[in-house]
């Protein structure tokens, strides 16, 4: 359950650094996201962004550097700060052979919440609430990717790390996550979205880091010129 000690509004990564045996994905890496942000982690495929994503969810711990979380370490937050974390990945984390309820009901459970009314409202935010007792392997990909959605911000978190969620997915799909992400960030979220997809972030994120080989090229707010401005780091040597 949520811990209200434990809140936060930024998240700073502070020269950190990350490698597994001699191949280093990330490398001095240094950012700052705030609450009300949507910050788009760019790059190609293999630049480091799902290993930032990891370091973020704590799931993976920096060689050096720290991520601080409210202007505290990690290591002083102890494992209660991952109830202020939701993660969204490209496995979605469902049981396709329990429906859209139980799955929510299972996820409430271990998160030490009520199993009704926050598994009503996130079925409702899926807008799955007429089709909450089908099981889930029956469901479009975007339907599972809503449900996914909404499984992770079941227990509200403060920071949602998203690492390339949207592969597959048509372009309504598409609009209605988006939709979801700017409310959340209009809520206070601080929302983290690693993609290489360019079409996706240009006018969803608010700051973009443009990630190569594990090394941040340029963190600064998000323009018009996005597609020039990546082509121009990213194809530089």
């Amino acid at each position: 359950m949520n811990d209200g000690h434990l809140d936060f509004d930024v998240v700073e990564v502070a020269d950190v650094s990350r490698h597994f045996g001699r191949r280093r994905a990330l490398s001095h890496i240094s950012l700052t996201a705030r609450a009300g942000d949507i910050v788009g982690l760019l790059g190609p495929n293999g630049a480091g962004k799902s290993t930032l994503i990891a370091v973020l969810a704590t799931l993976a711990a920096p060689n050096s550097g720290e991520v601080r979380y409210g202007n505290r370490p990690a290591r002083r937050l102890g494992p209660g700060l991952r109830d202020r974390i939701g993660l969204l990945a490209h496995e979605l984390h469902l049981y396709p052979e329990l429906s859209a309820r139980q799955n929510l009901r299972f996820f409430a459970q271990l998160y030490g919440l009520a199993t009704r009314g926050p598994v009503d409202r996130a079925l409702e935010a899926a807008g799955l609430s007429d089709r909450a007792d089908e099981v889930v392997s029956g469901f479009s990909r975007g339907m599972r990717q809503r449900l996914a959605l909404e499984r992770a911000l079941l227990h509200r978190p403060r920071l949602v790390l998203f690492d390339e969620p949207f592969t597959g997915l048509d372009d309504r799909a598409v609009g209605l996550a988006s939709d979801r992400l700017r409310r959340l960030a209009a809520d206070g979220a601080i929302v983290v979205l690693a993609t290489h997809d360019l079409d996706l972030a240009d006018g969803l994120v608010t700051r973009v880091a443009l990630i190569r080989d594990g090394r941040l090229l340029s963190d600064e707010p998000a323009s018009t010129g996005l597609r020039a401005r990546y082509r121009a780091l990213i194809g530089a040597t």
